[in-house]
């Protein structure tokens, strides 16, 4: 059986409209219905639902490619292109900074055209060093057809499995010169619709060496960040997919030799973002728990910047113990500041004293802040 890309219609796409509606009205009720929450939290909180849902797209989005970005790198980078201070913000390497800049221009810029050009500079970004691993790649260019076909993989070394094969470079110029096209000029097709079609019609061309399924979640985030009609993101689709890498990756296979009819592609897609949107109503709970924390933390005067900053990174889900040299690096600040803050947060009973002494002495948030906020929630 040929694959769809060989198929004399392609790329002339079918689905089945009766099939897909009903499950495409609840996603963009759960959209509307998002973003009217969204507005109603203020801006700083906003921020704040933005920082994280863009941190979970880049490391999911990566972790589907079976490759682990440091959380805490991803954070900083995005605050502080955003403007975000963030407590312990902490350089990045290069290559996170790349992905970064990728996601960042899909989304804050998701009305500027998309060009070969631009694609150029997400895959150029994506592999500063000219690398993938140890491999020395071209980038910001597309693939050649030197190493022979282009085989869409998964699993790790010695457990890869091909999913399908992708058009012959000799017709890359062409093919991505068509989905750019029609990418920029289609307006007829419903932008979630049109998210889950460039998804898949990308993955399928597979232009570049590599990267191409990172480049095809951008893409696809772009086309959300269109139909939402903001550059914030509230939720993340590649969150959702990595969670489901499996499902993900046979709907990709199996659609590539079921004839023009994409129908089932499109509802895997609609239903994984509906689970996604699902998840940031989890998510935005925490975001309103958050916020009543802050106003029982404000009952009696506000807390210093320091302290603002560092009992944010706890309700973020600090990991292990918080010590006084821990707080002064994240506050940036040092022991002996670091000491009298905690000593006011204490005297305040908005922190408590862990067991231990001297340097091991650890400190917590107290249960009963947080607690009366989360009933409120």
């Amino acid at each position: 059986m040929a694959y769809i890309h060989q198929l004399k219609e392609w790329p002339d796409f079918r689905w089945d409209e009766a099939q897909l509606l009903p499950l495409l009205a609840r996603v963009r009720h759960q959209q509307g219905h998002l973003l009217g929450q969204m507005e109603g939290l203020g801006f700083q909180l906003r921020g704040e639902a933005n920082l994280a849902s863009l941190t979970s797209e880049v490391i999911g989005s990566s972790a589907i490619e079976g490759e682990k970005l440091n959380v805490d790198e991803v954070r900083s980078s995005i605050a502080r292109r955003l403007g975000i201070t963030h407590a312990g913000m902490i350089p990045a390497n290069r290559h996170v900074e790349g992905v970064v800049e990728m996601m960042l221009d899909a989304t804050r810029k998701f009305d500027e055209a998309l060009t070969a050009e631009r694609l150029f500079s997400w895959h150029a970004a994506l592999f500063p060093s000219g690398r993938s691993g140890i491999r020395r790649i071209t980038t910001g260019a597309w693939r050649t057809g030197e190493d022979g076909p282009m085989q869409v993989v998964s699993g790790g070394m010695g457990r890869e499995k091909i999913h399908f094969e992708a058009p012959d470079a000799v017709f890359l110029d062409e093919e991505v010169s068509r989905f750019l096209k029609w990418f920029q000029e289609n307006e007829t097709i419903d932008p979630v619709f049109k998210a889950g079609i460039a998804h898949f019609w990308f993955v399928t061309i597979h232009p570049f060496e590599d990267g191409n399924g990172r480049i095809a979640r951008a893409i696809a985030e772009l086309a959300l960040a269109r139909a939402d009609g903001v550059a914030d993101r509230f939720y993340s689709m590649s969150t959702q997919i990595e969670k489901d890498r499996k499902q993900y990756y046979d709907s990709l296979e199996s659609s590539q030799r079921g004839g023009i009819d994409i129908t089932l592609w499109l509802e895997w897609f609609l239903d994984c973002l509906e689970r996604a949107l699902e998840h940031a109503q989890i998510s935005l709970r925490g975001v309103v728990r958050k916020a009543r924390t802050w106003e029982r933390i404000n009952q009696d005067g506000p807390v210093n910047e320091r302290q603002h900053a560092v009992i944010n990174r706890l309700l973020d889900g600090f990991e292990g113990k918080l010590s006084t040299s821990k707080y002064a690096k994240l506050a940036n600040c040092s022991p002996d500041t670091a000491l009298r803050d905690i000593n006011d947060l204490l005297a305040r009973g908005l922190m408590l004293r862990e067991a231990g002494g001297g340097r091991s002495t650890g400190y917590r948030l107290a249960e009963l802040i947080v607690e009366r906020a989360r009933k409120e929630s």
